[in-house]
């Protein structure tokens, strides 16, 4: 559903897929896939990727996809935050703080 009717973001690094859930939650789901390298590194860029997604503030309601690149094995957690950041604040997913605005 999300592959077929969602928005796409992308970047360098990584592919952001998303859709509307009528939930009152987010949910966030990581391919990544063999082009990427060995178990060892699609497992780093997963950890990585779902810390990433733990510490961010999500609007609530949205299953979010996270497509990995294969530049995105040499990628540092700066630079992997920066692109989860930069593609959910294009797609509109990113929650703000109305104090900080």
């Amino acid at each position: 559903m999300v592959y077929t009717q969602g928005i796409s973001r992308a970047c360098d690094l990584l592919v952001l897929r998303a859709l509307p859930n009528r939930l009152l939650l987010s949910r966030c789901g990581f391919s990544v896939s063999k082009k990427i390298g060995n178990a060892v590194v699609r497992n780093r860029v997963k950890r990585l990727l779902r810390e990433i997604t733990r510490l961010t503030p999500l609007r609530p309601g949205w299953d979010i996809v996270f497509i990995a690149r294969p530049v995105s094995a040499h990628a540092d957690f700066d630079e992997l935050n920066k692109a989860v950041k930069s593609l959910l604040l294009r797609a509109k997913i990113l929650e703000t703080d109305p104090t900080t605005s």
